[in-house]
């Protein structure tokens, strides 16, 4: 699966869940580790939680598994890394806090709608 279709899906996974704002950056040119970063957030603790286990669920049964999962007991920042794509849910108030958007202001970002 290519990266782009891969970040789509999990965009479109975590909307299913009531995402807030997710966001594609394409970071290939920018990082050696990953090729896109999805973020989103959730307006509660367990809605990231519920965000988090329901994309990767649904990955594991398109056959794309995590590498490592953390942070979802906690539901403040849970990470899922793909390889080729790193995915961030945050609790609300610490999408805003880290802004990692904004440390990434050269990344373009790509269309969850193909």
């Amino acid at each position: 699966m290519e990266f782009i279709d891969k970040a789509r899906q999990i965009a479109n996974l975590a909307l299913e869940k009531n995402a807030v704002d997710p966001v594609i950056m394409h970071v290939s040119n920018l990082c050696s580790y990953t090729d896109a970063i999805v973020i989103c957030h959730g307006r509660s603790t367990r809605q990231v939680q519920a965000i988090v286990s329901h994309l990767t669920a649904e990955m594991k049964k398109r056959g794309e598994y995590a590498f490592i999962v953390e942070g979802e007991k906690e539901g403040l920042w849970a990470l899922a890394d793909y390889g080729d794509v790193i995915v961030h849910v945050f609790h609300e108030p610490m999408r805003s806090y880290y802004d990692l958007e904004g440390i990434w202001p050269d990344a373009p970002s790509i269309d969850i709608k193909a």
